[in-house]
């Protein structure tokens, strides 16, 4: 059975499953569903087409699904999907999708979203995903999987972040950081690889090297991006996880990739 507080307003059209907890003083909308094991702290608030996925748990004074802050936005029937045993802190908001972009909004399983994060219209964040206090996406902003945002960090809109890459506290980031990158500053730069998150990952010193190599032909080497890239991609066309990064690239998106500063060679 679930625990239902009497001081919670639960619209009777919302799916709750079983042993959901909802807390005093939270909202849940008619369009909710909440899956089995969900718990609600006190005073959160669930509206529009939201879904969130089993054993998630959310935290006071958080804003899940209200509509997005588009002046597009024209009240179409988007949704925001939140995946299966994510942490979700005090007061982070996280906004549906709008018909520019495809009308949701996706948290991957087992993310951690910390104190005051926002999750803008349009976002697809990956698995095991970490934001820290104050991190704020801008809409249609892709993050990978084991990716880590500082505090106080920043996304542009329609940033591409790569698996397991690191951004810095106070980072403002407008362009695409690849896989296994590290950004840091304001605006930021390409400091190098996520060295320390690879190794707690597990990543063999076989990979590292590999990839360190091949950020240094890709960043440092003669010629432009376009010629290093094909001299990355036929040189470690056998390296999965090299070629992660070339195809990261080679996808390309709306923003250019973030580069190093001259002479930084990671």
């Amino acid at each position: 059975m679930s625990s239902i507080h009497p001081t919670a307003i639960v619209d009777p059209n919302a799916k709750v499953a079983d042993s959901v907890e909802i807390g005093p003083f939270c909202v849940i909308g008619a369009d909710v569903a909440l899956s089995a094991g969900v718990k609600l702290h006190s005073h959160v608030v669930v509206e529009g087409r939201t879904e969130i996925g089993e054993k998630t748990e959310v935290f006071p004074f958080t804003s899940l699904g209200h509509r997005p802050q588009d002046l597009k936005y024209k009240g179409e029937e988007s949704r925001l999907v939140i995946g299966s045993n994510c942490v979700i802190r005090e007061h982070v908001t996280m906004n549906p999708g709008t018909e520019a972009g495809g009308l949701l909004t996706s948290v991957g399983d087992r993310c951690l979203i910390m104190v005051a994060t926002h999750v803008a219209h349009d976002c697809r964040i990956g698995n095991d995903v970490i934001l820290v206090n104050n991190v704020t996406l801008a809409g249609h902003v892709t993050i990978g999987d084991h990716v880590i945002m500082a505090g106080l960090s920043g996304a542009h809109q329609f940033v591409r972040i790569g698996d397991h890459a690191f951004v810095g506290g106070m980072t403002g980031l407008e362009n695409d950081l690849i896989p296994y990158g590290m950004a840091i500053g304001n605006r930021a730069h390409l400091a190098g690889l996520n060295l320390v998150g690879l190794k707690r990952r597990g990543f063999s010193r076989e990979q590292i090297h590999a990839l360190r190599n091949a950020f240094k032909s890709l960043f440092s080497g003669d010629g432009n991006l376009k010629d290093r890239l094909t001299s990355v991609e036929a040189d470690y066309a056998g390296d999965a996880t090299v070629m992660k990064i070339v195809e990261f690239i080679r996808e390309g998106g709306d923003r250019a990739i973030c580069t190093p500063r001259q002479g930084h060679d990671g």
